[in-house]
């Protein structure tokens, strides 16, 4: 038998004149707030132009040591992926006081480094080398209480060693206060970094003739990319524009201009939604790296991917958002082969640093090409003497 409803309900509905609306309430939006922010995947095609997999928390960092990490050296060293995701930072701008709840969570991977301090991180479980190639739920990085304050004059946190961290800085972001249990903590922005297994949208692979063939295997086109390469003082780069599915590319002559092509990358974000001063920032914090030795992939990732990569939450929802990441694919080149080949053989550690962290995944790809036996062997041995280093590098002992 249905309920009496009450007098006044019953004869609203008997006059048409009540409007029953199964639709959820209105998100929240703070109609003055704009957010923004920039990051980087970083991995190494193998021999079928994939990415590989490989220890990407090896290697020196110059984070500073305010800065919070998951776990110790000895876990970064066993931790493999596919992906680096490297310094996203998210810049938050309003004229008024706001305070929002921000929230990250990374398909098939884990959060290694965050500054502030977060709410949580996870998960939380014990983990292991190959942790992130188990069943396991995606990471994921919050901060319950993030005020954005324009009135804020405090300085932000600096130590004496120098870093590319603080560059992310040089913006008109808003100051951000977060509170955590032992106070309040100012930034310029939220900054976190990962670990990953999933899928670059990207795969390169050398033809017989020097060219590099690239595929698109994402379902939005790549609205951009770079192929560059750097031997000592000379570096070269040639822009392969957008890629819809597939495209070849030429080696680029090493006649380049760094200065030239940190504009051209500063366009190129620009053109995706970043302001002027982060695409500045943004270079400036990547330059010695994205245009270290070596070869690589330098590309712009489709917005839907990362959002379906690294789900952003922010609530109350800001009017404006944009995400522009950079995807970076190092190339393991006859030039490069031959570079790391002789320097192992002559002790040259100079030329080796050069290399630094994907030292470990170019010797592997190298050993996977070659069939030659006495080669074969002389590889495995400059792998072991590598992974020797790395392991005492990790716990100390170095």
């Amino acid at each position: 038998m249905m309920p009496k409803l009450p007098r006044l309900i019953l004869a609203a509905l008997l006059a048409g004149s009540l409007i029953i609306s199964s639709e959820l309430p209105a998100k929240r939006v703070f109609g003055g707030l704009r957010v923004h922010e920039w990051g980087t995947f970083t991995s190494v095609a193998g021999p079928n132009g994939q990415a590989v997999e490989w220890s990407p928390l090896t290697g020196s960092t110059d984070l500073p040591g305010f800065v919070e990490h998951f776990r110790n050296g000895g876990f970064k060293l066993g931790l493999r992926g596919t992906v680096r995701m490297e310094t996203p930072v998210v810049y938050f701008y309003d004229s008024r006081e706001e305070s929002v709840s921000v929230k990250v969570r990374f398909t098939r991977g884990l959060i290694t480094e965050w500054y502030p301090h977060a709410s949580r991180v996870e998960p939380t479980a014990t983990l292991f080398d190959r942790s992130l190639y188990q069943p396991q739920p995606d990471g994921s990085i919050a901060w319950d209480m993030v005020t954005v304050s324009p009135s804020l004059g405090a300085e932000f946190p600096r130590q004496a060693q120098d870093s590319h961290y603080y560059s992310a800085r040089q913006t008109s972001a808003t100051p951000l206060r977060v509170m955590t249990p032992t106070g309040e903590q100012h930034e310029k922005f939220l900054f976190y970094r990962g670990v990953s297994t999933f899928r670059v949208p990207l795969s390169a692979q050398l033809t017989v003739d020097g060219k590099v063939q690239i595929e698109n295997g994402a379902e939005e086109e790549i609205p951009n990319t770079i192929l560059f390469e750097r031997r000592g003082e000379k570096a070269g780069y040639r822009i392969g524009g957008a890629i819809a599915k597939e495209a070849t590319l030429e080696p680029p002559e090493l006649t380049g201009n760094i200065d030239d092509l940190g504009r051209e990358l500063e366009g190129m974000l620009v053109g995706q939604g970043l302001y002027a001063d982060e695409a500045q920032a943004m270079v400036e914090t990547w330059r010695g790296s994205w245009f270290e030795e070596g070869s690589r992939l330098i590309y712009i990732l489709p917005a839907g991917f990362v959002n379906g990569i690294l789900p952003l939450s922010i609530d109350p929802a800001p009017a404006e958002i944009a995400r522009v990441f950079v995807g970076r694919l190092e190339l393991v080149t006859p030039r490069t082969r031959s570079a790391v080949e002789t320097a192992f053989a002559k002790h040259d550690q100079p030329t080796l640093e050069k290399y630094g962290r994907f030292l470990e995944p170019i010797l592997e790809t190298m050993l996977a090409r070659d069939a030659h036996r006495s080669r074969v062997a002389k590889l495995n041995e400059y792998l072991g003497a590598l992974q020797s280093s790395l392991m005492a590098q990790a716990r100390g002992q170095k």
